[in-house]
């Protein structure tokens, strides 16, 4: 059930996705999307189109820094690190976004 691209997430959430995914260690573009893919069980399948301009956002809010470094095939690659201003925007978009998600599950289960 996967899909070519998310523009269905809602606003805010593919850079919500990628910090928690850098979170966890330096990662290039391509290894986002698959870690994504792989996470969400290939449920959200995102395409350049919206991974890179998402990147770009981040970097020059300065939650993302990059560096060029050697892919696992030995290719030249960009990969993101989360900064100090990335962890606390993570942290804080979080949990709004958890709160949006009780609040969703609060009208589902009584409407």
């Amino acid at each position: 059930m996967g899909r070519s691209d998310i523009p269905d997430l809602l606003p805010g959430t593919l850079d919500l996705l990628i910090l928690r995914i850098v979170a966890s260690e330096p990662m290039h573009g391509y290894g986002i999307a698959q870690r994504l893919k792989l996470l969400s069980q290939e449920v959200l399948q995102v395409g350049e189109s919206s991974l890179y301009p998402a990147l770009q956002r981040l970097l020059l809010n300065g939650y993302l820094d990059a560096e060029w470094g050697p892919s696992e095939n030995n290719r030249k690659a960009r990969f993101y690190t989360l900064t100090k201003a990335g962890r606390k925007h993570l942290a804080a978009e979080r949990a709004e976004f958890d709160e949006l998600v009780a609040a969703i599950r609060l009208v589902l289960e009584k409407a």
